[in-house]
């Protein structure tokens, strides 16, 4: 199997610094201190890949797009994809990560495809051939996604997203890193996926409109992700119970944070304050402490009981991991978890899921767990 590997280094940047995506917020991310992420995926979903088939040909895109992790994970021959060749004096020198663009990710995918009539230039070290690769494996989230369909259409290669972005909403992304080299190690088959994205400027206002932006060929295994679904059903009663349960402790010094997405939003309006659109709102004796908080702002403020509040997204079922980042595992790990959705959110998934950026604390969050799905009821799911 030959595999090409592009990584956005600035993908899901925005995320826990409270800007819902990165696409044009690159500078004021890092200018909030915004750490990189999807390396790391990267460096998960190979270690995989290199476990389950280390056999594995790999072409990949020049640094800060992936070449070092890829060795490092043990590939070799690797053939490198240079974007970046003949963009200045200095073109020798790796761009910073903050330097990439979507051009560039085109450029090495066309590269990947055989189709580099655009300007990639193709800089093979220690391989032969440039033959097109049987499989696009990205590090990045839906604008990465639609970025990739783009460079493969007219094609028949097919792409396959390792999840690292704010918003992911395209039916193209595995569940998890690991689960994307297991996918890429073993399908014998493929079909035709949307590509989905959301205008992040409305997306920072409330507005969620995903919009079709491509099809693609994608690999058919079981760890790949549904498109998001949109919550369906009645969640009044369940936001009156959870809301009352809430000011019941008023007064106890007890931190809830309360996660986005539409059923707690309901809570939040039960509460009485509008929620803020699609953020995360710190709320305590009585009052919201934090709108919108990042998650250093969800650190501060919590105290020596935390609880926080979280409904699975959609037809996906994550808990964590899908358009809450800033809920992040040093949070998690100082809460107490209180999962509510309605029941016909509920219908829709298998299991519920978790994507926290730490294997470990996933595992400890598996198991089974009592969801809230009415102003009294529950109902129990299993975190897989």
């Amino acid at each position: 199997m030959h595999v090409g590997i592009v990584v956005n280094p600035v993908a899901g940047m925005g995320g826990r610094v409270g800007l819902k995506g990165t696409d044009g917020k690159v500078a004021e991310a890092v200018e909030r201190g915004a750490e990189p992420r999807a390396p790391d995926r990267a460096k998960r979903m190979l270690d995989r890949l290199a476990a389950v088939a280390p056999e594995t040909e790999v072409s990949v895109a020049a640094d800060p797009m992936g070449e070092s992790i890829v060795r490092e994970a043990g590939f070799g021959p690797v053939r490198v994809v240079d974007p970046f060749d003949g963009e200045g004096s200095e073109s020798t020198v790796p761009p910073e990560p903050t330097g990439t663009t979507a051009a560039h990710t085109a450029a090495v995918v066309r590269a990947f495809a055989g189709n580099d009539g655009d300007g990639a230039a193709a800089a093979e070290t220690e391989a032969s051939g440039g033959d097109p690769v049987d499989l696009v494996l990205f590090v990045g989230g839906d604008g990465t996604a639609a970025d990739v369909a783009a460079a493969l259409e007219g094609t028949d290669v097919p792409m396959l997203g390792v999840p690292a972005g704010v918003k992911v909403y395209s039916s193209v992304f595995a569940v998890s890193p690991e689960d994307a080299a297991e996918v890429a190690a073993s399908f014998s088959r493929t079909e035709r996926r949307e590509v989905m994205d959301i205008d992040e400027d409305a997306y920072r206002e409330g507005e969620v409109n995903p919009t079709l932006r491509g099809v693609a060929h994608v690999p058919v295994a079981e760890d790949l992700q549904s498109s998001k679904q949109t919550a369906s059903g009645t969640v009044e009663s369940l936001a009156e119970g959870v809301a009352a349960d809430i000011r019941g402790r008023d007064g106890d010094g007890v931190t809830f944070v309360l996660g986005p997405g539409s059923t707690v939003g309901a809570i939040k309006d039960e509460l009485g304050f509008e929620p803020s659109p699609i953020g995360v709102d710190v709320w305590r004796d009585g009052e919201v402490i934090v709108r919108d908080a990042t998650e250093a702002a969800i650190l501060d403020a919590l105290g020596e009981e935390n609880v926080v509040v979280v409904s699975p997204i959609g037809g996906q079922g994550f808990v964590f991991g899908r358009g809450n980042p800033q809920i992040s595992p040093a949070v998690i790990r100082r809460c107490d978890l209180r999962i509510v959705a309605s029941r016909a959110k509920l219908d829709d998934v298998r299991a519920l899921r978790v994507d926290t950026d730490e294997p470990d604390l996933d595992d400890e969050l598996a198991g089974w767990v009592r969801v809230r799905v009415g102003k009294f009821e529950t109902r129990m799911m299993k975190i897989v």
